[in-house]
């Protein structure tokens, strides 16, 4: 049975450990302690929202929704900033699954959209959001200032 929950403190080693997971799939090293803390204060400071796809009671895949605001529309958009599914849960459609409930977080937000990025390699993803009804922003290009 799979169950899409609103994670809390409750779920936070098993939220952990697949944030490790996922944070090894973009090439960082794996530190359990440090992602353990920050997404304690993420959770315990209100400042993100994270949907966790539980297979069976176990976490198999989750998003990460941070808001931001959007200055054409004058509302809430969240920023996907994360999604992930454990390999061993892929197939399955988690992730449409995920992506459906950030969808229906925006409708219960009252929030315009989803605004997501993912890199140019990332295979699985440029193939999932385009069948999940976003699209590509052929108009802007994105920067990063990282401070030294």
């Amino acid at each position: 049975m799979v169950q899409i929950v609103k994670a809390g403190m409750e779920h936070l080693d098993e939220f952990t450990a697949l944030f490790n997971s996922y944070r090894i799939f973009y090439r960082q090293p794996s530190d359990l302690e440090r992602s353990r803390e920050f997404l304690r204060e993420r959770i315990a400071n209100g400042e993100s929202d994270t949907f966790l796809a539980l297979v069976d009671g176990k976490a198999a895949g989750f998003a990460q929704l941070y808001p931001l605001f959007h200055y054409k529309k004058l509302q809430r958009q969240w920023l996907l900033s994360d999604l992930f599914v454990d390999p061993a849960y892929r197939g399955r459609g988690l992730s449409v699954m995920i992506i459906d409930r950030c969808k229906a977080f925006c409708d219960e937000t009252d929030a315009c959209g989803l605004l997501l990025e993912t890199e140019k390699t990332n295979a699985i993803g440029n193939q999932l959001y385009p069948r999940t009804g976003f699209e590509i922003d052929q108009d802007h290009n994105y920067y990063n200032w990282w401070k030294a």
